[in-house]
């Protein structure tokens, strides 16, 4: 049975991150960062990759990674949801390396297993080319076509995909792409400075997490996995994006706790009528009910962190996925826009951070699928009728 309490070893973990965040990552900071041309944090991720080792958390050791599970990354998501961190933890050492994994499962093996030794390293980072809003329930859209060129295992990409989250940061794209005809489909490595490679930044809700549209002009790749028709290229990319939306949801849990901190914090210090505004009863209802939707969220992102890292059948994985993203997902804006209302006056500027949780909370609504889609997918692998 898998326990939802946090072992000695993640709470070493979690302490170890939020040191780090609390000095390299104030609020102060992230608004600063998210005002200038490079939001992503460099320096930041440098020392998450190399000197906490998040980077290779989820990679073998076998590969110089630190063989960890998905509680472990989830330990480390939810610290990163309660700082903001503009850092491509979720979409390079998580999303992106789980891809990877699942590419050297299928074969050949060789190009993925490089790849994951220097995204290990901290090296370089890695994006999966797909949208923020795509569903592992429903197929990926995408307009990116390849042919076999020169040497064994290279391709030639050409297309484009937009709303590609951490590509802008990203050394290595992971393209999922379609022979002429559809007959073979591949996973394909395309290393962003290579001629024909355009990653053009796009309007983002959440700043700290910005996307991009990436277009690819007869690039030069590398097969990293290919299938004979579409469906095995469509799996890795569809099993990669449950696994990150199974961990958004710890984000999603550490994003909410802080909302719900720094508010009781807050009405515990203003005061209006010559009273706290937390005295008042309206204020206590309307906490204590996020405190309860919040222990909840806490229950079902540990379960899907949990059930990731077991070896448990996939459908309990799926369910476990799909209960805590139609949870945490609703959760996580519920807390933000308490936080924003019951902070006041002070919680509608920019100066104060309580937009950028907002931003955050409502960006991580969608990704990976809308809290909808999780329920109707929950609905119909427990054979109950889908909600209305």
């Amino acid at each position: 049975m898998t326990t939802l309490l946090y072992t000695d070893v993640e709470e070493e973990l979690r302490a170890a991150v939020r040191a780090l965040l609390a000095d390299a990552c104030p609020h102060r900071a992230v608004l600063a960062r998210i005002e200038s041309a490079t939001p992503y944090d460099g320096d930041l991720w440098k020392a998450l990759a190399r000197d906490i080792g998040a980077a290779g958390l989820l990679v073998p050791e076998e590969l110089g990674g630190a063989g960890a599970s998905a509680r472990e990354a989830a330990v480390v998501l939810e610290e990163l949801g309660r700082a903001v961190a503009p850092v491509p933890f979720l979409t390079s050492a998580v999303v992106a390396t789980r891809a990877l994994l699942a590419a050297r499962t299928a074969g050949p093996g060789e190009a993925a297993g490089e790849l994951l030794e220097r995204l290990a390293s901290g090296e370089v980072t890695a994006a999966l080319a797909v949208s923020l809003a795509a569903s592992p329930y429903r197929p990926v859209r995408g307009e990116v076509a390849y042919e076999a060129a020169g040497a064994a295992g290279e391709a030639v990409v050409s297309g484009r995909v937009t709303g590609v989250a951490g590509a802008e940061s990203a050394d290595v794209l992971l393209v999922p792409a379609s022979a002429p005809g559809g007959e073979e489909s591949a996973l394909i490595a395309v290393e962003t400075r290579e001629r024909g490679v355009e990653v053009t930044p796009v309007t983002s809700l959440d700043l700290t997490r910005p996307v991009a549209m990436v277009s690819l002009g007869s690039v030069r790749g590398r097969i990293v996995a290919r299938s004979e028709g579409p469906d095995g290229v469509r799996s890795i990319v569809r099993d990669a994006l449950a696994f990150g939306a199974g961990l958004l949801a710890s984000e999603q849990l550490g994003l909410a706790e802080l909302c719900l901190t720094s508010t009781l914090e807050y009405v515990k210090e203003r005061r209006q009528f010559a009273r706290p505004v937390g005295s008042f009863q309206a204020i206590k209802h309307r906490l204590a009910d996020l405190w309860l939707e919040i222990g909840g969220a806490r229950a079902a992102a540990r379960n899907a962190a949990g059930a990731l890292a077991g070896r448990g059948p996939g459908t309990d994985r799926a369910v476990a996925v799909a209960v805590a993203q139609a949870h945490c997902g609703e959760v996580a804006v519920h807390a933000a826009e308490e936080c924003v209302q019951l902070h006041g006056g002070i919680g509608m500027t920019w100066e104060h951070p309580a937009h950028l949780y907002l931003k955050r909370a409502k960006a991580d609504q969608i990704a990976f699928g809308t809290p909808g889609e999780h329920r109707n997918a929950l609905a119909d692998l427990v054979d109950v009728p889908a909600p209305v």
